[in-house]
């Protein structure tokens, strides 16, 4: 009886997990919400300040009809701007258009006798508001300008039209907190990419591992069942085995390449080099990097690939059947150094200058022609009946120290 009460108990409980809306995840979300309570805060402040000042006023009534619009707009924007319900750019220039007519609003309710010497009506602690939605919306640049906007506006209606900023804090303020607010969102924005970035490799070196798992339990072991098999069975079967080898070789690459390709290329001007060459691999070409990003300018590491590129189609033309190819990766700090190497039937004596004079410029263009553009060495080790090799020696480039 108790077992089944516990079994029916697990069977309906569900628990209570909030929704994660798309404004919960956006870097500058808490910005918006403590501006939003800041401007209530400052609303108090205004219309704390209205009960002072009113009696100096020459129109009362007016007065209190402008404060009213001022705690509605301050309970509007606050609404609209943590939300998010509408384009946020529209309530921020509202919100710009607004102050400006309340700070204009102060002539029409007082003499120059008061404007002249105290405050706007709606006070400069709350058109400071106005400065912090531009700064968390576009940032400092934004912030600054619109306190300098605002610091204008509010000279301009009191008749404080002068340089001398120490009579009057205005300016200085509003612009710091442009400035600031703005930086404030800039490195909270610049944070949730970061984090973003992370969260996604981390994803994808997840996949990966599981991809991996999967892949070796199940369709690598099978694949290299086959290609043995069928080397021993021989005849037709070689053919089969052959296939199912090369197989093999592109599921461990593309497994591979999963890891090295998410760290490596970020779009950026540089990129790993292992990233070109390990996708050189077959069941003919061995391919050996170090187990750290080498990373090298992109033009140079394509022109690198290319190099490589031309090496083994020579290796495929030239060495002879059956012949391997191995290409080793080294990094040195300032320089990478890219060796091809092949088992084959190597190069005679000579040959290499008849077949510059027959026109085929593979070695001279190809491979020394782009060594000569990247201002690096390249050395060729060949014996007739024991390989070549090639050792490619090239600076990685500005800043780049991998």
């Amino acid at each position: 009886m108790t077992d089944d009460h516990e079994r029916r108990t697990r069977l309906h409980y569900r628990p209570t997990v909030r929704a994660v809306t798309e404004q919960d995840t956006q870097p500058d979300a808490p910005l918006w919400r403590a501006a939003q309570a800041f401007r209530l805060v400052t609303l108090v402040y205004a219309v704390s300040y209205q009960f002072v000042s009113v009696q100096y006023y020459s129109h009362q009534r007016l007065s209190w009809f402008f404060v009213a619009l001022m705690a509605v707009w301050s309970g509007v924007s606050a609404v609209l701007l943590s939300h998010g319900k509408m384009p946020r750019y529209q309530i921020v220039i509202a919100d710009q258009l607004v102050v400006i007519a309340l700070m204009a609003s102060t002539r029409l309710v007082a003499g120059p006798e008061w404007y002249q010497h105290h405050q706007t009506l709606p006070t400069t602690l709350w058109v400071t508001n106005a400065v912090i939605s531009a700064a968390v919306f576009g940032g400092p640049w934004l912030g600054m300008a619109s306190g300098v906007l605002m610091a204008t506006v509010s000279a301009v209606v009191r008749d404080q039209v002068n340089l001398d900023l120490w009579r009057d804090a205005t300016a200085p303020v509003l612009v710091s907190v442009g400035l600031a607010l703005g930086l404030a969102t800039t490195t909270a924005r610049r944070a949730q990419a970061q984090l973003e970035r992370a969260v996604r490799l981390a994803a994808a070196t997840e996949e990966r591992e599981r991809l991996a798992r999967e892949v070796h339990d199940g369709v690598l072991q099978v694949l290299a069942l086959v290609r043995r098999r069928g080397n021993e069975i021989g005849g037709p079967a070689a053919e089969l085995a052959d296939l199912a080898g090369e197989q093999e070789v592109a599921l461990r690459m593309l497994i591979s390449e999963q890891g090295v390709g998410v760290t490596a290329d970020l779009g950026g001007a540089a990129i790993d080099l292992r990233l070109l060459l390990g996708t050189r691999a077959s069941t003919t070409v061995s391919v050996s990097t170090p187990a750290d990003p080498v990373t090298i300018e992109r033009e140079r590491a394509t022109e690198l690939a290319a190099i490589v590129d031309t090496a083994l189609a020579n290796v495929a033309q030239h060495a002879g059947t059956g012949a391997k190819a191995y290409v080793l990766l080294e990094d040195l700090g300032d320089e990478v150094i890219v060796s091809v190497r092949d088992d084959g039937a190597g190069i005679a004596p000579g040959r290499l200058a008849e077949a510059e004079a027959e026109g085929r410029m593979g070695i001279s263009k190809s491979i020394l022609g782009r060594v000569r553009v990247l201002d690096g060495t390249a050395e060729l080790d060949t014996e007739p009946g024991q390989g070549t090799e090639w050792e490619i020696r090239v600076p990685k480039g500005e800043d780049q120290h991998g």
